[in-house]
């Protein structure tokens, strides 16, 4: 399973992004606008959050487009799922009513500004994006 984490996430970078891609480009950090600074979540809460599954932390997850490397990178790291198969659950939640896919922003920076003014949310950014000192990070693909 590694090995294909591992091959899945060179294709990304290839197939998404033609520059040179270091280590820290391919770790992810999941980041809240929460009170509780000390707060960690799991890689299953993270899932569960970002899938629409009952959960005990109750976080409004949002997300980057299919199309970038980070969102490739989550899905692989931390979803284990592929981009297809994600929006095939996706459109069977939405066709049976039971759940919604997170809300999508267009860029990091657009992301960040959204977390940033909306207490109770969830994202995934890559790990060497700067972070504006009142989100916190609650979960790092990199083990923190």
């Amino acid at each position: 399973m590694r090995l294909f984490n591992s091959v899945l996430i060179a294709a990304s970078a290839v197939l998404l992004a033609p520059q040179q891609v270091n280590a820290q480009q391919t770790d992810i950090v999941v980041v809240a606008n929460i009170d509780n600074a000390a707060m960690r979540l799991n890689k299953v809460d993270i899932r569960n959050l970002f899938m629409g599954n009952a959960s005990d932390v109750v976080l409004e997850p949002v997300a980057l487009p299919p199309d970038t490397l980070a969102r490739a990178i989550f899905n692989t790291k931390v979803i284990g799922l592929t981009e297809s198969r994600i929006q095939s659950y996706w459109s069977q939640m939405r066709f049976s009513g039971r759940s919604r896919p997170p809300r999508e922003m267009a860029s990091v920076d657009e992301l960040i500004t959204y977390i940033g003014s909306h207490k109770d949310t969830v994202a995934f950014i890559p790990a060497d994006a700067e972070i504006p000192a009142h989100l916190t990070v609650v979960y790092s693909t990199d083990g923190m």
